[in-house]
């Protein structure tokens, strides 16, 4: 599942990955950026697959979903960008994919996994209470909110509302 960092060279696997999340993102986060703010570029993909940190999932050889997987720390992975095509969704491929992201990390040695999920600060946005609820179901706790003028200075001027990140753990330990 973890693409091997050569397929970064793949432009058309690269196009696939960005248009993906980009399209799950913006639905996702519809009203919380000023304009079509992408989530990310081929650039910024390619480099995450030439890093060994993008897990994809296939269905009948189409990519289905897709992962960052990072190592923040000696004993701490992350999963972000975390996306599963319309077509699949609620057929189990993003909880496969955080399951992957998971025993990825713990072999690696992490004992804590961590995700980040923006939040507006002053209404309640649909998608994120959804994700919310599913990443609580997963074990995930909120152990932090950040302001994303202290953790993404660069992007709070997007923002079309205030928002927060919240940060959530999960054990791997067990």
């Amino acid at each position: 599942m973890l693409l091997p960092p050569s397929a970064a060279d793949d432009a058309e696997l690269v196009t696939t990955l960005t248009d993906l999340t980009n399209a799950v993102y913006a639905k996702a986060e519809k009203g919380l950026w000023i304009g079509d703010t992408d989530r990310t570029d081929p650039a910024e993909v390619a480099g995450f697959v030439r890093a060994g940190e993008i897990a994809v999932a296939r269905l009948d050889g189409a990519v289905a979903g897709s992962v960052r997987i990072q190592r923040l720390a000696a004993d701490l992975g992350e999963f972000g960008m975390l996306v599963a095509a319309p077509a699949v969704r609620g057929t189990g491929v993003g909880r496969e994919l955080v399951r992957f992201a998971e025993e990825h990390s713990r072999a690696a040695g992490c004992t804590r996994m961590q995700l980040e999920l923006l939040v507006p600060r002053e209404w309640t946005h649909p998608s994120k209470e959804f994700l919310a609820g599913w990443y609580g179901r997963l074990g995930y706790r909120v152990v932090e909110t950040a302001t994303i003028e202290s953790a993404y200075p660069n992007l709070a001027p997007q923002l079309a509302t205030p928002c927060d990140f919240l940060v959530y753990h999960r054990d791997l330990a067990g």
